[in-house]
């Protein structure tokens, strides 16, 4: 018998390969599939998570942490084999509590509410899909119940997405963030709009598509280990390390959908692509948290992506590509028409002002779903009111309204949107610790170069997976604990600037 590590590796790995041929079926099923092919996927989603996690739960695997945890003990703390000991040991635990038959019967039951989603989505009907949301809010209270003693119902949900976190420490940076952001939202959202009429022309799928690939190639994805499809809603999804795949949605009277999912969903890929080859299939070949791993997709779709220095270099490009449309607009109404601050009514969609009020109306409203506060049948009114109070705008349909993010209808009610806000956050921290560490950033993104950045955060996030914890990565790489100053330095400085306050 191979010794106890070796045995637990290999164990590992089974579950790595049940879990990424899970992904491959459900990537599929959300680029490529034929809608006939729905209810076959549904089984067989479940059938793989089920093995998945019969796997995962295998007492064999408890008897074999129980006996490296001397071993374990031995190693410095930031080993390859101490992380993957702890690591695995934190997941056996928490999976262990939940019983497979639960894993299977709410996967064929996500899948079933996607593909409903899907056609409420198309035919703007929320009731459609509004008694399988019901169900999922259903699901989602017996995963919190299955971690007993929680402050909050949303708290277990919340801790499997940003480990440490919980609706005690996230309400209060949310209230901060708020404060700082209505004033801003309020005097800007005064001032005259910035006009964006040069990004809604006629631009052509295929040329969009072809620009956002050369963007998402010089930031430093990886083709060779990755590749781009379109989706209702943009997406990222790793089979592997060597595997790593995005995927974006095209308007073609609207260049900025495409152009900056791509750019988004990129900076998610990055973060997989960097992970240390050696943590292949093994439980350490992840983001170590869902706000760590939005704080890089935002990183380089805001604070690069959205950059006057970002543009120096690529917006003469773009015209080339698209003469007609952007041969004779200025830099400087293309910068202003990207940054334009608005009510809008799209969180994938909204500028980085407003972007977060989105998030928070979310984070609420499933707070009160969960807590029962909320019918699921009374959300879309809920919905609506929320916008008309915090943005002072309507949703005309609910596609534009409830149905717009996939969240809630492929996976469980709470414990994902705010990552989305936190992730906003660090973007800025770890970005102004690269400039500290590096001030030539700048300077290299005006001409078009990632390298230092892109090996910086590799250096610092990537490398690791899930090796350090999301709060300590925070304060290993910036020297503070999560702080929203920076980024509401970053956001007051660079819009002062733009609306001139």
């Amino acid at each position: 018998m191979n010794n106890p590590l070796d045995e637990l590796k290999k164990r590992l790995a089974e579950i790595s390969d049940l879990t990424a041929a899970s992904a491959v079926l459900s990537w599929d099923q959300m680029t490529l599939m034929p809608s006939g092919g729905a209810a076959a996927r549904a089984r067989q989603l479940a059938t793989m998570q089920r093995l998945a996690h019969e796997k995962a739960i295998d007492p064999e695997i408890g008897r074999l942490l129980e006996a490296l945890q001397p071993l374990a003990d031995t190693l410095p703390q930031d080993s390859d084999d101490a992380s993957l000991i702890r690591v695995a040991t934190r997941d056996y635990e928490r999976e262990s509590k939940i019983p497979p038959s639960f894993t299977a019967e709410f996967s064929e039951h996500a899948s079933h509410t996607y593909e409903k989603w899907a056609q409420a989505r198309s035919e703007h009907n929320f009731k459609i899909v509004e008694p399988f949301l019901a169900k999922t809010l259903d699901y989602s209270r017996q995963r919190a119940n299955f971690y007993p003693g929680y402050e909050h119902i949303a708290d277990p949900l919340i801790d499997a997405m940003d480990e440490g976190l919980k609706v005690s420490v996230i309400r209060p940076l949310f209230d901060e963030l708020r404060q700082e952001l209505i004033p801003l939202v309020q005097r800007i959202t005064s001032l005259p709009p910035a006009d964006d009429s040069c990004l809604k022309q006629q631009f052509s799928e295929a040329e969009q598509l072809q620009f956002g690939l050369g963007v998402a190639k010089a930031l430093g994805y990886d083709f060779e280990r990755g590749r781009e499809d379109k989706s209702p809603h943009p997406f990222t999804t790793s089979f592997s390390i060597q595997d790593v795949r995005i995927t974006t949605r095209v308007k073609e009277n609207e260049l900025n959908e495409a152009l900056f999912s791509t750019i988004h969903e990129t900076g998610h890929a990055l973060y997989e692509q960097g992970i240390n080859p050696e943590l292949e299939a093994t439980p350490l070949a992840a983001g170590t948290a869902m706000g760590i791993h939005e704080s890089q997709s935002r990183l380089w779709e805001n604070l690069v992506g959205r950059s006057r220095q970002f543009w120096e270099h690529f917006f003469p490009e773009l015209q080339k590509v698209f003469p007609e449309q952007l041969g004779k607009v200025s830099l400087d109404t293309f910068y202003r028409a990207i940054n334009k601050v608005q009510r809008s009514l799209i969180r994938t969609d909204a500028d980085e002002v407003t972007y977060n009020l989105h998030v928070m109306i979310r984070f609420d409203l499933e707070l009160s779903m969960l807590e029962g506060k909320l019918a699921v049948a009374d959300l879309p009114e809920a919905w609506n009111e929320r916008y008309r109070q915090d943005l002072g705008i309507t949703p005309p349909d609910d596609s534009r309204g409830v149905l717009q993010d996939m969240h809630w209808y492929s996976g469980t009610i709470g414990g994902y949107f705010q990552s989305y806000t936190i992730g906003n956050v660090l973007s800025a921290q770890f970005f102004e610790a690269a400039l500290a560490a590096h001030p030539e950033i700048p300077g290299e993104i005006a001409a078009g170069r990632f390298e230092t950045l892109h090996q910086w955060l590799t250096k610092n996030i990537y490398q690791y997976g899930r090796e350090l914890q999301g709060m300590e990565i925070v304060r290993r790489v910036t020297g503070k604990p999560m702080t929203i100053v920076p980024y509401i330095r970053y956001l007051k400085k660079k819009y002062g600037e733009l609306y001139r306050l």
